[in-house]
């Protein structure tokens, strides 16, 4: 059983648009949500509530059995730990992990138990894989002619290779220092 089969299996994975293998051996690719924190059982059969945390529109590469990409949109930057709690085992020791979280202002490098995370401010919301197209300086003819699961290698490669000059606070600090309110949440009825 693959590693994305075991989530799948425990319901980990959502609102997904991709899953499988790609045309690389031992490579998977996941495009969807990834469950963060999952939501507490609603009744004596078990079933759950939904997810309280997920990265959403998350594209994950996963290499014999081991995470070597995670990007996505975070909500709430008080949700970057809870990546480790529910998949460090696993990570890649080489992970590239990507995140656009909605309540940070600035960008920011933050280090939770030597699992590095580059982090870019999410206000005004959008596709996560437009604004990775954009932030990695990829365009359509980058992608031509791959299947859905080797388009999430291309971002992979181009991740690798990506770095972004941030502050790099602790997770207590940035959180005591960097969160601004989300623009979603202030705005009113129109």
């Amino acid at each position: 059983m693959t590693l994305l089969s075991t989530y799948e299996s425990k319901a980990l994975l959502c609102n997904l648009s991709v899953k499988g293998a790609t045309t690389e051996a031992g490579v998977d690719a996941y495009r969807g949500d990834l469950v963060l924190k999952e939501g507490e059982i609603a009744d004596d059969a078990g079933r759950r509530l939904p997810p309280t945390a997920v990265i959403k529109q998350a594209a994950i590469l996963i290499k014999n059995d081991k995470i070597e990409m995670i990007a996505g949109a975070l909500t709430d930057l008080a949700h970057l730990p809870l990546i480790n709690e529910m998949y460090k085992a696993d990570l890649a020791p080489s992970v590239r992990m990507l995140f656009y979280v909605e309540n940070i202002g600035k960008k920011l490098i933050i280090d939770v138990d030597g699992v590095v995370s580059m982090l870019l401010p999410h206000e005004e919301g959008g596709a996560v894989w437009s604004l990775l197209m954009d932030d990695l300086r990829l365009d359509k003819e980058d992608f031509k002619g791959q299947t859905p699961e080797d388009k999430v290698i291309t971002i992979y490669e181009a991740l690798k290779d990506f770095s972004i000059k941030a502050e790099s606070p602790s997770l207590q600090d940035a959180l005591a220092n960097f969160i601004v309110a989300s623009r979603r949440e202030t705005r009113g009825p129109v």
